[in-house]
């Protein structure tokens, strides 16, 4: 499938699997590069040592390293000398969500690697194209983990006009199957971010619980909160908002003052977490979820979903 992002970047598909805090590590990331696509690494909080254990994970397989902008900031030297660390083992691209990413730029600039920008509102988008992104990726309020509230189906092609001869654009949240694949590049994206299906593979690092839960549910089983921003003690920035399935946990502590902030109940979350109690921590998904039903390698997902785009676009040639 040639799009404008695959002959950029060299690709056979113009798929991208999403820089998955915690999720997303060497192993995924490096499964969808051999199988045509472009995988990253989820740099997440910026652990430098997980990091760079996932990229060693990756071997010798073309990938990228995302963060969370904001809280890469945060860190020593203003996130600078992470970021050096980060291009001097040679990525795909550098990925920033929810932030400012413009003090980073001359450093992915000067090593050449390719900068790709995820925003919410076409505002962002414009933003993100004067800084001189080379990506911009559309995100809509259903997709997994954090975001904001514009639906992707509006949002992409508005995206698409304001920024597209200025950039390539890739379209993400709720996509997870062929027909997502081709609709997006029907509203004029030149490829897709895929998260939750990816989430949804074996090579993710996703404890089995929460797969598990996965399976059951549906898209309306899923809601946005803060919650578990609160229960880890990370202090998100307004507008963005976690997606997550609801359980047991959210519906106790919705409307809570103060919410799951207490110190035994946050060392209860995290231990939740870390076993995959899906009753206990919510799993972290998007809308798409609804769409998932099973755990397959990531390679058979995107050849799939790129087989199916295919038969999509065909029957209305």
């Amino acid at each position: 499938m040639k799009t404008r992002f695959t002959e950029r970047f060299g690709l056979d598909v113009p798929v991208v699997s999403a820089p998955m805090a915690m999720a997303a590590g060497g192993a995924l990331a490096a499964a969808v590069t051999r199988a045509g696509g472009l995988g990253f690494i989820g740099g997440g909080y910026s652990d430098p040592d997980w990091i760079a254990a996932q990229i060693a994970a990756a071997g010798n397989d073309p990938v990228g390293c995302g963060f969370i902008t904001w809280k890469l900031a945060q860190g020593a030297g203003g996130g600078l000398p992470l970021v050096a660390d980060v291009l001097a083992r040679g990525p795909r691209g550098l990925f920033f969500s929810f932030g400012d990413f413009a003090p980073f730029m001359p450093l992915a600039r000067d090593a050449g690697v390719p900068v790709f920008a995820q925003v919410q509102t076409v505002a962002q988008a414009q933003q993100a194209a004067a800084l001189g992104a080379d990506v911009i990726i559309a995100q809509g309020g259903e997709a997994g983990g954090h975001g904001a509230t514009r639906g992707t189906l509006a949002l992409v092609p508005e995206v698409v006009d304001a920024v597209g001869a200025q950039a390539l654009v890739l379209a993400a949240g709720g996509i997870a199957d062929g027909r997502g694949l081709a609709a997006a590049l029907m509203l004029g994206a030149d490829g897709v971010l895929v998260g939750s299906r990816f989430w949804a593979s074996a090579e993710a690092l996703v404890p089995a619980g929460f797969h598990a839960a996965a399976i059951r549910a549906a898209g309306d089983d899923t809601a946005r909160s803060s919650l578990p921003d609160i229960a880890r003690g990370l202090d998100w920035p307004a507008p963005y908002t976690i997606r997550t399935l609801r359980n047991d946990w959210v519906q106790r502590w919705q409307g809570v003052a103060d919410g799951p902030s207490d110190p035994q109940t946050r060392a209860d979350y995290a231990a939740a977490m870390a076993a995959g109690d899906a009753d206990n921590a919510p799993a972290i998904v998007g809308e798409a979820v609804g769409l998932i039903r099973d755990i397959r390698p990531a390679a058979e997902l995107l050849e799939e979903m790129v087989s199916e785009a295919r038969a999509a676009l065909a029957r209305y040639r």
